[in-house]
Formats: C-alpha cells, sequence, structure tokens
C-alpha cells in the first residue's frame, strides 16, 4: 500500500517538473524567437549595439574655405592651432624614470613664463591644485602656432601637452575688418558658421563638409581581415578672390590709424575703388576691430560703409553740378548774388557756410569752388524740381547697390517740400550711403558710364578649381553723357588748384585731382535739428584722380574728429592724400601732366630781367608763357611747387597782351584769367581749339575772352 502511494506521488512530481520545463523552454523560445524577428532587447536595437561595437568610424574633418584678395594674397584662411594643457595627475605616470606628469612644478613655471602671456606666479599656482587631473591656461594658453608650439616642447617639459583644433586665421589682423567678418561655433550643432561680413554672406560656399571612414574591427577594434575600410572623402569650402588689393588695403588702414590716433574721431570710413569697373579696392572703417582676437567687436560690428546712411553735406553738389551740366544749364561765367537765399514760405534763408555773408556778386564757377549753398540752389531752379530728382534716382540714390554684404540700407531722398529739395541739392535732408557716392561718383569719372560696385572677383571649388561663380563689370546706368561727365572733372578739378577752392588741401603733387569736398551737419540724436560745436560735423571728400583719365575713386569721411580749433578738411587730407597717391604710385599710374613725378620749385622773381627769367624758368623744365613786351617781371602765376613741364605765366611791366592759347587746357586758361583779370566765357570742353582775342593782342581788361575748347582724338 505504501509504495503504491509514493509511486503516484513521484508520478505526480514528474507531470508537474515536466510542464514546468516545458514553459520555461517555451517562454525561452518565445523570447528568442521576439528577439530573432524583432532585432531589440529591452528597447534597445542589437544590431546598432553591435554596429557601434564591431563597427568603427571618425570624422574627417573639412577644411572651411581660404579667402583671397585679387592678387591671390590670403586674407583669411584655415590654419591649425593648439591648446596648451598641464597634466597634474600621477596616475598616467607608469614609470617614475619617464612622467607623463608634471613633477617640478615651478621650473616649469618659469620656463613657460617665457612662451605664454602668463606670470609665473600664476602659472605656479595654476599648477599647484593637486585635486584636478589637468589644468589649462586660458586665453594665454589658447590659439598657439605650430612653431611656439615646437619652441615649448624643445624644453621637453613632462606632463605638458597640446590639444590641436583648428583656427580661423586672418593674417593682417585689423584689415577689412567689417568685409570679411568672422566666424564662431554653432551652438545648435557645433559646426563653423560665420557671423559678420563676407564669412557670413558667403557662408554656403565657405563651409565645408565634413567626410568620415568607418571599418569593422574585432573586440579589440582593430581592423577584421576581410573588412573594408569605407570613406566618404569631406568636401572643402570654397575658395573666394576678392577685388580688394591687400596693399591698397593696407594704405587705408595705416592712414586711418594714425589719423584715428591724432584726432579720435567718432567715426571714419574710407572707400577706394576703380571708377572704370566698380572694383572695390579697399574698404575700412573706425571704429574697427581684429578679426583675429576680436577686440574692438562690440563697437566695431556694423559696416558703416554700408549699413549707415547719412547727410552728405558738399560731397553731394558733385552730382548736383554734373546734372547742371547735363542739363546746359551751368553757365560758369555767369553771375549771381551770394550769401542769402529766402525758399519760398520760409522765413529763414539759405546762407553760404560763411555765417551767409557771402562773397558778393560771383560767377557759378567760383561758388562752385567756394562750395555756395546758394549757387547751388539758384541752380535747382534752371535744372527743374522734377528733373533733379529723376537724375538723383539715375545716379542710383534712395535705392541699394547689392554689392552681397548684408543689411545694405538703401538711405532716404527727402524730397517732399520746397525747402526740402532745396536743401537736397547742396547735401542736406536727403541721406546715403558711402557705397551709393562711390557707384555715383564713377558715372562721372567713367565718361557717364555708372559702375555697380563689387567685392567678389570669383568663387572657385574648393577641391576641383572649377569656377563657380564669377562678377564682370556692369554698367547700371548712364546717368549723365561722357560731355557732360568730361566737363564736371574739369569743374571739379578747379575746387582743388583755385585759390578760392575749398579742395586746396587735397591737391596731391605730380597728379590733377578732381573732387568735392564737404562738411555735414549731423541730426541731433535727442531731436530739435543739428548738433552745434566746432567738432559736431561730417567732414569729406571724394576725390578722382588723374583728373583727364581718372584710374581711382577715394571717399573718405571722417565724424566729430577733436579738432582743438583745426579745420575740419585736414584730418581728411591726411587719409585722402596719403592713400590716393600711395594707391596711384603703386600701380604705377602716371600723372596727369608729366610723365614723371618730378616736382620744381618755383623762386619770385618779380623786377628780375624777362629775358634772364624766360632763360631760367626753362632751364628749371617749365614752360614760360610771357605775357607783354616790357623788361621786367611785374608779375607771375605761380609761387611754390609746380610739375615738370607745367605752364607759368610771366607779365612784363609793359601793355598787357593775350597769349596765343591754342591747344591749352581749361586749368591753364583759369589761370590765365585770375592772372590778368579779365572775363572768359569758355564753350565746350576738353582743349583750345579758337580764341575770339587774337594772341599778341593789347588789352585793358574790359575785354572779354570767348574761349571754344573740343575734346582731343
Amino acid at each position: 500500500m505504501l509504495v503504491k502511494v509514493k509511486s503516484r506521488s513521484m508520478n505526480m512530481a514528474g507531470i508537474i517538473f515536466f510542464f514546468l520545463f516545458a514553459l520555461c523552454f517555451l517562454l525561452i523560445f518565445s523570447r528568442f524567437l521576439f528577439i530573432q524577428v524583432t532585432g531589440e532587447v529591452e528597447g534597445e536595437d542589437l544590431v546598432a549595439e553591435a554596429t557601434s561595437k564591431y563597427i568603427k568610424s571618425s570624422i574627417l574633418e573639412s577644411k572651411r574655405g581660404t579667402i583671397f584678395d585679387r592678387n591671390s594674397n590670403v586674407v583669411a584662411e584655415d590654419t591649425s592651432s593648439f591648446k596648451l594643457v598641464g597634466i597634474l595627475s600621477d596616475t598616467v605616470t607608469s614609470n617614475p624614470k619617464a612622467p607623463q606628469h608634471i613633477v617640478d612644478k615651478k621650473k616649469t613655471a618659469a620656463i613657460l613664463e617665457k612662451y605664454i602671456d602668463m606670470s609665473e606666479s600664476k602659472i605656479y599656482r595654476l599648477l599647484n591644485q593637486d585635486d584636478l587631473f589637468q589644468v589649462e591656461f586660458g586665453t594665454a594658453g589658447n590659439d598657439l602656432s605650430f612653431q611656439l608650439k615646437q619652441k615649448i616642447e624643445k624644453e621637453k617639459l613632462p606632463g605638458i601637452r597640446f590639444v590641436s583644433k583648428t583656427k580661423r586665421l586672418y593674417p593682417n589682423g585689423k584689415f577689412a575688418s567689417q568685409v570679411l567678418g568672422v566666424v564662431r561655433d554653432d551652438a545648435t550643432d557645433g559646426n563653423r558658421k560665420g557671423i559678420l561680413g563676407l564669412e557670413k554672406s558667403l557662408n554656403n560656399y565657405l563651409a565645408g563638409k565634413d567626410g568620415n571612414t568607418s571599418f569593422k574591427s574585432d573586440v579589440w577594434g582593430y581592423l577584421l581581415p576581410d573588412s573594408n575600410e569605407h570613406r566618404i572623402a569631406p568636401e572643402n569650402g570654397d575658395k573666394v578672390y576678392l577685388t580688394l588689393d591687400e596693399k591698397i588695403q593696407t594704405f587705408a588702414e595705416e592712414a586711418m590709424n594714425k589719423v584715428e590716433k591724432e584726432y579720435s574721431p567718432k567715426k571714419m570710413f574710407v572707400i577706394v575703388s576703380n571708377p572704370k569697373t566698380g572694383e572695390i579696392l579697399a574698404m575700412s572703417q573706425r571704429p574697427s576691430f581684429n578679426n583675429n582676437s576680436r577686440e574692438g567687436l562690440a563697437k566695431g560690428w556694423t559696416n558703416v560703409n554700408v549699413e549707415t546712411s547719412y547727410e552728405p553735406g558738399s560731397t553731394l553738389k558733385s552730382f548736383s553740378l554734373a546734372t547742371a551740366v547735363d542739363r546746359n544749364v551751368f553757365d560758369p561765367d555767369a553771375y549771381y548774388e551770394s550769401g542769402k537765399f529766402y525758399v519760398e514760405g520760409n522765413p529763414a534763408p539759405i546762407k553760404d557756410w560763411n555765417g551767409g555773408v557771402g562773397w558778393g556778386g560771383i560767377t557759378y564757377l567760383e561758388g562752385v569752388q567756394r562750395s555756395s549753398n546758394v549757387a547751388f540752389t539758384h541752380l535747382l531752379g534752371k535744372i527743374g524740381e522734377d528733373e533733379y530728382l529723376s537724375y538723383l534716382k539715375a545716379f542710383g540714390f534712395g535705392q541699394k547697390t547689392d554689392i552681397g554684404l548684408e543689411n545694405e540700407t538703401p538711405g532716404k531722398i527727402l524730397y517732399t517740400y520746397p525747402i526740402e529739395k532745396a536743401t537736397t541739392i547742396f547735401g542736406q535732408g536727403t541721406t546715403v550711403t558711402a557705397l551709393q557716392m562711390i557707384q555715383a561718383e564713377s558715372a562721372i569719372a567713367n565718361d557717364g558710364k555708372m559702375m555697380k560696385p563689387y567685392l567678389i572677383s570669383k568663387i572657385m571649388d574648393g577641391d576641383t578649381n572649377k569656377v563657380l561663380k564669377e562678377a564682370k563689370p556692369q554698367v547700371v546706368g548712364t546717368p549723365i553723357s561722357k560731355k557732360s561727365a568730361e566737363q564736371t572733372r574739369e569743374y571739379l578739378t578747379t575746387t582743388v588748384t583755385s585759390d578760392v577752392g575749398t579742395g586746396k588741401l587735397f591737391n596731391i603733387e605730380g597728379y590733377q585731382v578732381s573732387g568735392k569736398s564737404g562738411t555735414a551737419q549731423i541730426p541731433d540724436p535727442n531731436g530739435g535739428g543739428y548738433l552745434t560745436g566746432h567738432d559736431n560735423y561730417l567732414s569729406s571728400f571724394i576725390g578722382m584722380a588723374p583728373a583727364e583719365d581718372p584710374e581711382l575713386i577715394v571717399y573718405v569721411g571722417i565724424q566729430q574728429p577733436n579738432l582743438n580749433g583745426a579745420l575740419g578738411s585736414i584730418p581728411v587730407a591726411k587719409v585722402f592724400n596719403p592713400v590716393m597717391e600711395n594707391s596711384l604710385k603703386y600701380l604705377n599710374i602716371k600723372p596727369a601732366e608729366s610723365n614723371r613725378l618730378k616736382t620744381i620749385h618755383v623762386p619770385d622773381m618779380k623786377g628780375e630781367n624777362i629775358s634772364k627769367v624766360k632763360e631760367k624758368v626753362a632751364g628749371l623744365g617749365l614752360t614760360p608763357v610771357i605775357i607783354g613786351n616790357g623788361k621786367k617781371v611785374s608779375q607771375q602765376s605761380d609761387h611754390g611747387t609746380l610739375i615738370e613741364n607745367e605752364k607759368i605765366f610771366i607779365v612784363s611791366n609793359d601793355k598787357t597782351t593775350i597769349p596765343d592759347i591754342n591747344g591749352w587746357s581749361l586749368r591753364d586758361v583759369l589761370k590765365l584769367e585770375n592772372l590778368l583779370d579779365i572775363e572768359v566765357k569758355v564753350k565746350g570742353t576738353g582743349y583750345v581749339t579758337n580764341q575770339s582775342i587774337k594772341a599778341d593782342t593789347v588789352i585793358s581788361g574790359e575785354e572779354k575772352l570767348v574761349v571754344h575748347f573740343k575734346p582731343r582724338d
């Protein structure tokens, strides 16, 4: 009986164990089947896990595109820099005879002080933080060059290591800073992106695309024998070639540095362009910043040449004059009463810059030379208000130039009320940008053809050198005729050469400059009119040279310098003159009136014998023009410095006669007019082909000399 009970119990236990094992097997099989079908364990993808464990990959970093000047000089490029690190923990050292951490902290600090901008005591304090694994040295230990890294490595300091990283390098430092811009790591994806200037606007071209390499490995990370390496090569950023000329840009930067140091202006700008093509050869400003260190970036963020509009003052008269010439309403010999002009409906008159005193009844040409507001207000009536507005638009004012830099402003033509129309013609009320002025000036310099300004010459693929984009000179308008442009240049030349010209300071020895100065009032930021005080003006000059056939335009503006009672045009000349002269010489552009830069000092010869003076002057290399038949010199046209072969007028103490002026330039005729004090009527442009008073005719001073000009073939 007992045996049967025991046997029955064993059978029951066996059945239970059978079902338990069967259930376990079913669960395990089901789990295995689930894993096989889904490829997941607790939400983790096994294939991905195996791939991450046995497929090794690494990033192949691309190179950001290099930016070059017009002569292929690098102005922005990627380069390797190094960060200095000091290992403090002795856990990295396995062999005491070859330590991998800093052992002698005093010695290390003393040696590092020679190479980085940090004192020995501060370095020593950093190295005495025993609770840290490693230390860094802040900005003093960042962005170290390869050469400096090599020097430190030669000291063989245990525990001193370097971390390599890619850095954007601007070889010239503070150099066209707002044009080039800067780069920084993006907070979202870590990629480097341009945040200013061309680095930003051309980021899609400049930014490369990283590649990668991957291969299958064993558990220790070694390449499996039958595994193939998979490599996606990086795509480097594209190469950008600019129209900027490194040398001319340097001329501009150096001149502005000197003026900034001497006068501390609130703002300055300078642009140099080729009027025949529209290429921008230099563009700079103050405040500015160093592209490498970014020192001054907060104050110099805005590109004032493109993003800032302002009232230009009398430099706008260049285009008002060109308009009057083109409309055939500018008579240089006609007279008007200077001083004040009353606009209908406005009790306060428009005044000339000398407080409204004026210079009495003077010719319109003298009005241009003296920069008379009243002269130009009279000209508005001759041109016509609607016609003048159409010329302003034809010159590109009130419109963006679309040069390719961000945040360009179009300025605003303020031209609704009669007083606004009157003030606009002499540069007050209406606002412009420096770049618009450069574009408009190209029409006067380039025989009526207005050239679109541009900075980017071409863009090439960073790997294949295939040209992706290339700019060509582009005519964007012909606001005036060739004849009008030539004549306007001649009139603007006299603002520099005339004794009463406001541009006398901008005369450059050996070259003839044509241009216009300006002194613009600055609107009060708190409202209520304009700022007052001797220093609260924007002084400027826009000029071209050589005047007969301009190769360069230079535009300089300086706002609110500390003048200490000096003329506002003085600091402007200290930028314009060296930039223009050095650039002309660098480009090997010959002077307008001589083949060499030789200059000659002219002595005072009054009272000397005419025949001896004639011989002396010719011996000096000048061209004497004798007026009269006397034996002694009573008057001469010039003292000081003249260019070789230039005419000098010698008046005798006898009856005054008119010389043969056939082939003379307008400048020479105007010098004769001032010397003899006779009225000269100019017709046409170019060089003298006919004169109303025959040569050697004795004159009394009451005659009118009519002179006809024609361009040379």
